[in-house]
């Protein structure tokens, strides 16, 4: 059973949405976001009959190096999601001193 919980969205904030392509990620979306879909056009690339064999290696090691980027990315985004430095302040309460 997965657990959403909604919540009101803030004055600052936007509602997001779909990444679709590589430039839409460099203009809109994260560093993730950009790789994420440079991955999905190399895949494209490397599952069409008609791309050029001599191709194949260089994409398939972009490919290689483009998924380590984007696990190592989601790693440290991860490690700093559960960083206790990230902890938001809370008001000072001198009665639980």
């Amino acid at each position: 059973m997965v657990n959403k919980s909604l919540r009101a969205v803030g004055e600052d904030e936007r509602p997001q949405r779909a990444i679709v392509s590589v430039l839409d990620a460099a203009e809109n979306g994260t560093r993730l976001d950009e790789l994420v879909q440079m991955r999905k056009v190399i895949a494209r690339a490397l599952d069409n009959e008609n791309t050029s064999p001599r191709d194949l290696a260089a994409l398939s090691r972009r490919q290689i190096e483009i998924s380590r980027e984007i696990e190592a990315l989601k790693r440290q985004q991860q490690e700093d999601k559960n960083d206790a430095s990230n902890v938001a302040d809370r008001p000072f309460d001198k009665a639980a001193i």
